[in-house]
């Protein structure tokens, strides 16, 4: 029998849809899905909430069909967060060790960690994430965990994401607005990429990019740390529209058909030239509807590989490109990717789940499983931080990710 302490909870709250997951994590390091509700997204675009009454009856329904899975209620969640007012920077940190001894302390982290912080963030912006990527002892660079090391100066090099107050706020209301608590805002590429990328591929160098509805969300990892992270405003949505637009249908007509018939690689088929689908009584030519799918998609990709802090790319990420989110399950999209962007590109699924978990084994949901994941996986490494300002009632989270 689970513990209530054993339980997790995940929301992802997304453009397209709202789902909740409700797990434990009472068989070890595995996770155990108890109660999983997805439910069509409603007053969000592009991750950002636009009508607080319509996300929050969104959110509570998500929450209400996971908790009939489950049977129990649920009262806290981790919650993911993207939109384009998130903004990232590396930054380093300089401390001197002044104590006889000349041992690194817990105590110490904390302080090169505050300095390293202390960047100047944009304006009506808040530090979400403080994630050491390596810290150096005297010089010596490469340390993933200095403490009980000797030295006279320590050095980090941390990867610092903020977000905006406003959407912070707009977000976490709807949520504690339908009784569920909030136990960490956690930025979305972060957690999809705990869903779908190996620790090869972390260490090798790896892009991830989650293709959601309203954002295509980045991260960048190199040498088992988080590199870079950004979100495009370009996603599942803008594809849509230009179905939509080019073959003279409804917004909800063209999604269908996109769902039905997309594909980016059609092939050079001849014969496909005079295929004429059909959706709801509405005719399109299956050419055609290829052709604005593939543009659309060469298009986001070269945004996608644009994103990348260096020219270098197959140097940077020689484990290549991760495609996940719900655009990632585009027929094709893999080998278009790897046309365009001459890399590795494969198709990241959350696996390895028990439960009633058969649902989740699809790229729309690395982000929500991906959340769970975070927590298991970093709670021992935590120390909190609270902001100066009073933003979201939430403690910054700084994370350690020692190997």
């Amino acid at each position: 029998m689970s513990t209530k302490k054993s339980r997790i909870a995940a929301i992802d709250v997304g453009t397209t849809k709202v789902c909740t997951i409700m797990a434990d994590t009472a068989t070890g390091n595995s996770l155990r899905i108890l109660g999983v509700g997805v439910v069509p997204s409603r007053g969000l675009q592009k991750g950002l909430v636009v009508n607080f009454e319509e996300a929050k009856q969104s959110i509570r329904e998500s929450v209400r069909k996971a908790e009939q899975s489950a049977n129990y209620k649920l009262d806290s969640a981790y919650v993911g967060i993207t939109g384009r007012h998130i903004s990232s920077v590396n930054n380093r940190g300089v401390i001197a060790i002044t104590r006889n001894d000349r041992m690194v302390h817990p105590s110490d982290l904390k302080r090169v960690l505050d300095v390293a912080r202390s960047v100047k963030a944009p304006g009506e912006q808040e530090v979400l994430h403080i994630i050491p990527r390596t810290y150096a002892v005297d010089g010596q660079e490469g340390v993933k965990n200095p403490v009980g090391m000797h030295g006279f100066r320590l050095d980090v090099e941390t990867h610092i994401i903020s977000a905006a107050v406003t959407s912070v706020k707009n977000l976490t209301k709807c949520i504690r607005g339908i009784g569920v608590d909030i136990d960490d805002l956690v930025l979305e590429p972060l957690a999809s990429a705990e869903a779908v990328l190996t620790e090869e591929e972390k260490a090798k160098g790896v892009m991830l990019a989650d293709i959601g509805g309203g954002t295509t969300d980045i991260a960048v990892f190199k040498d088992n740390s988080i590199y870079h992270t950004s979100v495009l405003p370009v996603a599942g949505y803008q594809l849509t529209h230009d179905v939509s637009v080019g073959l003279n249908l409804s917004f909800e007509l063209a999604e269908s058909m996109k769902k039905k018939y997309g594909n980016v690689m059609p092939g050079d088929d001849t014969a496909a030239d005079d295929t004429t689908i059909t959706t709801d009584g509405h005719s399109a030519s299956y050419r055609d509807l290829s052709d604005i799918i593939r543009m659309r998609m060469e298009e986001l990709l070269r945004l996608i590989v644009l994103e990348l802090p260096q020219g270098d790319y197959a140097r940077l990420i020689p484990a290549g490109l991760v495609l996940t989110g719900g655009g990632a399950n585009l027929p094709g999209i893999a080998e278009l990717g790897r046309e365009v962007t001459r890399l590795p590109v494969r198709i990241g699924i959350p696996t390895s789940l028990y439960g009633v978990s058969d649902v989740l084994s699809d790229p729309a949901y690395a982000t929500a499983v991906g959340l769970l994941l975070w927590k298991m996986r970093n709670e021992g490494n935590i120390q909190t931080w609270r902001p100066t300002s009073p933003v979201s009632n939430l403690a910054g989270k700084v994370f350690k990710f020692f190997s």
